[in-house]
Formats: C-alpha cells, sequence, structure tokens
C-alpha cells in the first residue's frame, strides 16, 4: 500500500468509521473517488486530515468526516435527482454523482465551477450539470429528491424546504458560528417537514445567505 493510500485507510478507519459512518457503499465511495486530485495544488498532504481545506473565494472543503456523515445521512437513492448549491472543488459533487441519477451543481465563483468541470470530467462524471450563479436563496423551480447546501444558513432555507419533492431531503448546517447544527430536512409531506440534528460544528457561511430579521435595526 503507497504513502497516499495508506492516508486514505487512516481517514476512513480512524476519522470516519468512528464518526457513526458504518455504511459500507459510503466507505468504499470514499476509495473509488480521490479526495487528493480535488484539493487545491500543493495540498495533497492534507487531504486526508480531519480538517478543512481552504479554496479561495472564501470557501473551504469540509472535514471528510463531515462529508462522509452527511452523505450516510441522506441515504441518496440511484434513481434520484439532486441539487448542490456551492461546488467548490468538486468533490462532493462526485461523490453525489456515483450515489444518484443526476446532479445540478451551482457555485457562485466562475474560476471554482471551471476547475470543477474539468476534475468531474476528469473522474467521467457525466451526470452533473455545472451552473454559475448565486443560489443563496433558491434556484430555478424544479423540485428534487435531494438538495445539500455546502454554506452554513442562519435559518433554515424555507423556499429550498419548497423545492424538496414529498420524501425528499435536505442537509443543512444552520445557525451562527460558534453554535451550529447540521441538519437532515425530510418532507414527509405537502406542508409537514422533519428536522433531525446530526452533530454540531461550523463551516463557513454560504455567500449572500438570507438572513433572518434580527439583523434589521
Amino acid at each position: 500500500m503507497n504513502s497516499m493510500e495508506q492516508a486514505r485507510f487512516n481517514m476512513i478507519e480512524q476519522q470516519i468509521r468512528p464518526w457513526d459512518v458504518p455504511d459500507s457503499k459510503i466507505l468504499n465511495l470514499l476509495n473509488i473517488v480521490k479526495r487528493e486530485q480535488f484539493v487545491p495544488a500543493g495540498t495533497q498532504a492534507m487531504a486526508f486530515m480531519d480538517l478543512e481545506i481552504p479554496l479561495g473565494h472564501g470557501v473551504s472543503m469540509w472535514q471528510p468526516k463531515v462529508e462522509a456523515r452527511a452523505l450516510q445521512a441522506l441515504n441518496i437513492q440511484p434513481e434520484e435527482r439532486i441539487l448542490e448549491v456551492g461546488t467548490g472543488s468538486g468533490y462532493l459533487t462526485a461523490l453525489l454523482s456515483k450515489l444518484g441519477a443526476h446532479v445540478t451543481s451551482v457555485e457562485i465563483e466562475p474560476t471554482l465551477s471551471a476547475q470543477a468541470a474539468k476534475l468531474l470530467s476528469a473522474h467521467g462524471c457525466e451526470n452533473v450539470q455545472l451552473e454559475v450563479g448565486d443560489a443563496a436563496g433558491s434556484w430555478g423551480s424544479e423540485k428534487y429528491d435531494v438538495i445539500v447546501l455546502t454554506g452554513s444558513v442562519p435559518v433554515e432555507p424555507e423556499a429550498y424546504k419548497q423545492q424538496l419533492k414529498v420524501g425528499g431531503r435536505m442537509f443543512a448546517i444552520v445557525g451562527d458560528a460558534p453554535a451550529m447544527q447540521a441538519k437532515v430536512i425530510t418532507r414527509q409531506g405537502q406542508d409537514k417537514f422533519v428536522s433531525q440534528v446530526l452533530f454540531e460544528t461550523v463551516v463557513l457561511p454560504l455567500q449572500n445567505a438570507p438572513q433572518p430579521e434580527r439583523f434589521v435595526f
């Protein structure tokens, strides 16, 4: 086992599996989609560390265990359509694309989207549609089975809850630093939503995320 594979093995066994991620489908996927190929040049050594990796433009890659736990909790099925808000490096996009039928991923920063496009193409992720734009509030009018917000939001995003199909799930990190909760919000009926808190964490805010009225003085 070379040093890169050893580092990947250690990441899975020491960071991810102990963090309540026993799902073999997710763990196998982490072996297939090479995280080190999606990190910025010169940071390959950091690819498997338990930390966020800055991508520039005020965004970072999540810790590996956060990615894995989110994917496990969403329980994505092969026929499902996914919306990702914040493409970033494209790594989570690639993981999503291997689990579902189609991923629409929106990125506000054109340079990041262009870099991700090259990497996703190199990894044969043909079921991904990349868009450039500000999806902080909502995106288009389509309804999705799964929505993933990669930046934190101060409150549960109402517009995106309405873009879930019945039975659909959204992963969102909700709150303000230093106390944010990673949640899966499930649409159980036309007007029925159930939120499950998975863990506490802190990630960078979604750029231009709608702020609640408490900021109005």
